[in-house]
Formats: structure tokens, sequence, C-alpha cells
């Protein structure tokens, strides 16, 4: 049984639904134009997303990220950080990629933004981690967990980019920054659509984690994980397909112990051109220099095949 098939065990069965997908608001900006929509999720749900569409200016199609936001603890901030509107203007990955020529879509987690709880008939109000840790424990409960709902989610961003007939459904890639890098990494890991990855400050080993007694966000916990794994064979399981990583010397969140791990199995595993493995001095950040690395690293992978594109954005 392949490392992927393994993995898979772990995850709640989910059906294909369709996208239903809405575009609701469009917005000229200078990278392009800034597409407000909103999709179906599995659970019945509706997810909010931004996709940010760059200028066209030849006549191919596009290739297209999925920039998944981090945690932070910022349950009021989620796809709007990656696409630039707020937050930390490190974590604007969306908006950079797409000035560098990329469809990106920047969508919402389940407990964050437009995706917190809502309605005034609830009898006991959650917020932020209240919220988070609720979700958490209905998945489990119904047999899945909060892993499996932000991996699905993503699968649908991947299926509403590949509805649009100006992306290339042949070159998308992933990218995310702590929570953000956690889900990425899986994403890649569980979608053979995905050609690229790249995490930011998102996992370590999860024993060497569990060993240093250090709290995560609920989606690292998957029920039965570490009988399979850890998180060495997720990444090698993305191999032959491109995967990158930065991780900083000093983030107390993720030990260098479990990274230089990942790193040894990483490097044993995948081809020396679709690996990007980078150590920075530094914290749990997305430093310039760093992000730079990431999109020259997509760019390799991304850039080639380039397909013919009969219309234009109007």
């Amino acid at each position: 049984m392949s490392l992927s098939a393994k993995f898979r065990r772990l995850f709640s069965k989910r059906s294909i639904i369709e996208t239903d997908l809405q575009i609701r608001k469009r917005v000229r900006i200078a990278q392009g134009e800034r597409w407000t929509i909103r999709y179906s999720a599995n659970n019945g749900d509706r997810i909010d997303a931004y996709l940010l569409v760059p200028t066209m200016t030849g006549r191919d199609r596009v290739a297209a990220i999925i920039a998944s936001h981090q945690h932070n603890g910022q349950y009021e901030i989620g796809k709007s950080e990656p696409a630039g509107l707020i937050g930390n203007p490190h974590q604007a990955y969306g908006l950079e990629l797409c000035a560098k020529g990329y469809a990106v879509l920047c969508p919402d987690h389940l407990g964050f933004e437009a995706r917190q709880q809502k309605g005034n008939s609830i009898q006991f109000p959650l917020v932020g981690r209240a919220f988070e840790q609720f979700v958490f424990g209905d998945a489990i409960l119904r047999g899945g967990s909060l892993a499996a709902t932000y991996l699905f989610d993503l699968q649908q961003a991947i299926s509403v980019l590949e509805s649009f007939d100006f992306i290339d459904s042949s070159r998308i890639g992933a990218i995310g920054h702590s929570l953000g890098g956690q889900t990425a990494l899986w994403l890649g890991a569980m979608d053979p659509r995905v050609k690229v990855t790249f995490a930011s400050c998102g996992f370590s080993l999860v024993r060497t984690i569990q060993d240093r007694q250090i709290p995560h966000n609920c989606a690292l916990y998957l029920p039965g994980f570490l009988e399979v794994g850890d998180m060495d064979d997720v990444v090698a399981s993305i191999a032959p397909r491109a995967f990158g990583m930065s991780h900083g010397l000093s983030d107390k969140s993720f030990p260098m112990l479990g990274v230089r791990k990942i790193h040894a199995r990483a490097t044993a595993t995948f081809s020396k051109e679709n690996l990007l493995k980078l150590a920075f001095r530094g914290g749990h950040e997305f430093p310039p220099q760093i992000r730079e690395r990431a999109y020259r690293f997509i760019d390799t992978h991304l850039r080639d095949c380039l397909k013919p594109w009969i219309r234009r954005i109007g």
C-alpha cells in the first residue's frame, strides 16, 4: 500500500459534490481583478473566497495557486490576509503571486473570517477558539476530523479553479504559512492535481511536537495518525511531484529536531530539482527573501507547458 493510500484511510469519505459557484463581485486592482466568489462545502456550508485574476496580456491560459491562510489566533482574518487586504503584509503571498501572473484562490477556512459561527438563534454563541474547538469535536463525533474538513474544502477550491476556461488545470499549485502551510502540505499529499506545493513554517514531526508538549491548532490532530506514520511520510508521499518548505531556526512552534528529520527523508525521496528545503535565521515567519525563493521554485514547475487560450477576460 502506498503512503498516500495509508493516509487516505484516516480521512472520512467525502462524496463529490457540485461547487455551485457564484461570482458575487468583481473589483479592479493594480494586479488585475479581485473576484468575490462563493461555492459549496460538503457539510452544506458555503465557502467564501477571493479569486485574484491577473491582467491577461497574452493568449495563454494561466497557472493557478491555492493560497491557504495562516491561523495566528486571528479568527476575524482569513482569506483577506493572503489577498493583501488586511493583516500582515508579509502574509500577502496570494496578491504577490497574482502580480507575477498567477490566478490565485484565497478561501476562508471553517472558523475564520466569513466562516465564523453565525445565527441569532444559537443558544451559546461561540467566538474564536471556542468555535474552532466545537467544529473539531463535531467532526470527530461524526467519524471525521477538522483536518479532513479543511482538506476537502481545499479540494473543492481546486475544482472551482478547474471550472474557469482561462485557467490551465494542468498547472495548479498550493502555498501557505503556518496553518496554511500545514493544510497546503495535506492538499499536495492527497490531491494529484497539485503539481507543486510550498509550505512555510507549518509542520515538524508530530512525535517531536508531542514529546515537547507544544499545543497546536485543532486541525493538527488527526485520529490514528501516529499509528500510520508522521509528517516525514506525508512529505515523502508527494514525490515525484514538487515540494518546497521553509522553517525558522528559532520557531518554537515547530522544533528543528523534527524538521531536520523531515529534510533528511525528503532528500532521500525527491529528485533534486523537485525539492526545496529552506532553513533561515528567524522565527515563525515568512520573510521576503524566503517568499521570493518560494515563488521562483513555483515558477520552475508551473511556467512550462503553456497551452493556448482563445478567449480574453472582458
